[in-house]
């Protein structure tokens, strides 16, 4: 789902399908429920911070999971439609683990939106490739606007993190996202989310 300039992204809902039309090749991605479906434009390659232009884009589908974690899901949907994840870079990316963002304009990992904090919505789901999880502090009863999308299984994070929902389409974005550096994986000159917006909006 990664493409160049041209990029097209059509909505059809003949039979609840999602046409991505790419600069090379075109997928149609199923969309069982637009209503709980995030996509998520992602600039990659960014030379500074103060870059407003990437090298190129793709797109992150983003099903959202209402039934594991239904106030973190409306959170989501609702700070996307607000266009709080305008712009916001992805600060935090470990090799192997995952690629978290969602901090507002802090974009360093310190922010998030005024709501309020969530409670914990835990479940026996396993963090998995794909997965998407709620980020918070060592207060399980803090997440609020951050999310992470995980390169790989994380066994040690089971039941210990809210799993609000998962890539469906575009882990090839997920896996060409910046890495960081070092423990904390802090990334400089870090990709961004250009856009959020909800699948039925569309």
């Amino acid at each position: 789902m990664i493409d160049g300039a041209n990029k097209r992204l059509t909505a059809f809902w003949g039979g609840l399908a999602l046409a991505i039309s790419m600069g090379w090749a075109a997928a149609a991605v199923e969309i069982p429920d637009p209503e709980n479906t995030l996509l998520i434009e992602v600039g990659l390659g960014y030379e500074s911070v103060s870059d407003d232009t990437p090298e190129r884009t793709g797109t992150i589908v983003l099903q959202l999971r209402p039934d594991l974690a239904p106030n973190h899901a409306a959170r989501l949907k609702e700070l996307a439609a607000e266009g709080f994840y305008n712009d916001v870079p992805f600060h935090r990316v470990i090799p192997g683990f995952m690629a978290q963002t969602g901090d507002g304009q802090n974009g360093n990992g310190t922010g998030g939106s005024d709501k309020e904090d969530l409670r914990s919505e835990f479940t026996g789901t396993r963090f998995e490739r794909g997965v998407v999880g709620m980020a918070r502090t060592s207060y399980e009863h803090s997440a609020n606007s951050q999310f992470f999308i995980m390169f790989e299984e994380a066994p040690h994070l089971n039941g210990q993190y809210t799993i609000v929902g998962q890539v469906i389409e575009g882990m090839d974005v997920v896996d060409a996202i910046k890495l960081g550096e070092g423990q904390g994986g802090a990334v400089d000159n870090p990709d961004r989310m250009i856009s959020v917006t909800l699948a039925a909006a569309q």
